[in-house]
């Protein structure tokens, strides 16, 4: 008898834990040709701005070791497209949809928010929170825990009430267990954990930096490890909160670990550039490693790093059961 994968990532049911990652596949289009997207829990689309964005100059992504460095500089065709092309085309495919949005401004996540939630068909929002803000020098607002809860104070005022809002946050900051906690009292309804680690890359035939612009996000494998302990920490300090884990996930096993580090889902990301069909593999690890270890449910699995040694897996013990 195969394992139960249903999770729920607070009033969100889904089919099973294994989720994209937000910038990794587009809105489903790019995948869809090598696996069923709607097998998958859900699809967390590229991050929806306001207006079009050309996005940075190339070059906008460069291999470093175990992971990649991208400087995309959040290219998109605005949320006008997005919504009479995009989004219904992922519905019409059955996949579930998770819209990443991200602004220049307090007001413009507010309509985003805003726009995007009254759309027929959209899950949840995840809020892209590693974005410049321009009444800050620049800095992101994931930078300030006070910048981070007034864009999500905003975001869950204005969407639709019946539409979870997760607040994605990024590990390369002072306290990530206090910005969360910021994240939650601003009536977060969950958190996706982690974005991409801020770092750079040298050429060594230039010795230019290897992306314009210089500095990019580092994703893929060697933040995993980062990614877990921010899930781990943030789920002991906010236990009833749902978490979206992000961050080098290229196997069942990856899964898993996120799973009882204390997420609720875990989205993949930068392996989807190189094996486009991973999301179907990686479901299939899951089931196979469920069963290794005898366990009849994914939700029984939330949590169990945090339990005492010796507990037997079983009964939900998190906002993520199923």
């Amino acid at each position: 008898m195969s394992p139960d994968l249903r999770t729920r990532l607070g009033s969100v049911h889904l089919d099973n834990p294994v989720l994209t990652a937000a910038g990794c596949a587009g809105t489903g289009r790019e995948l869809a040709a090598f696996f069923d997207i709607s097998r998958i829990g859900a699809v967390i689309t590229k991050s929806v701005m306001l207006e079009p964005r050309a996005g940075r100059p190339a070059p906008r992504v460069a291999e470093t070791p175990s992971g990649m460095l991208s400087a995309t500089g959040l290219q998109g065709p605005g949320v006008e497209v997005f919504l009479q092309r995009d989004l219904p085309w992922l519905l019409s495919r059955g996949g579930r949809a998770g819209v990443s949005l991200a602004g220049s401004g307090v007001a413009e996540y507010a309509e985003l928010a805003r726009r995007v939630s009254e759309a027929p068909g959209v899950a949840f929002l995840e809020v892209n929170l590693s974005c410049a803000n321009p009444s800050d020098q620049g800095r992101h607002f994931t930078d300030d825990p006070r910048e981070a809860a007034r864009v999500v104070h905003a975001v869950r005022s204005h969407a639709r009430s019946d539409v979870p809002v997760f607040a994605k946050l990024a590990a390369d900051v002072p306290d990530p267990v206090a910005l969360a906690e910021a994240c939650a009292e601003a009536r977060a309804d969950g958190l996706s954990l982690v974005n991409t680690v801020r770092g750079m890359a040298i050429d060594p035939r230039t010795l230019r930096p290897a992306v314009a612009g210089g500095m990019g996000g580092v994703s893929g494998p060697a933040i995993r490890p980062i990614a877990v302990g921010c899930v781990y920490e943030v789920h002991a300090a906010l236990p009833e909160l749902p978490i979206i884990g992000t961050g080098g996930v290229r196997t069942g096993a990856d899964v898993l670990e996120f799973l009882a580090a204390g997420a609720s889902a875990a989205a993949v990301g930068t392996v989807n550039f190189h094996d486009p069909s991973a999301c179907a593999r990686i479901l299939r690890e899951l089931e196979e490693a469920l069963t290794e270890h005898g366990v009849r449910r994914a939700a029984d699995v939330i949590g169990a790093a945090h339990r005492p040694m010796g507990e037997p897996l079983g009964g939900a013990h998190a906002p993520g059961g199923a």
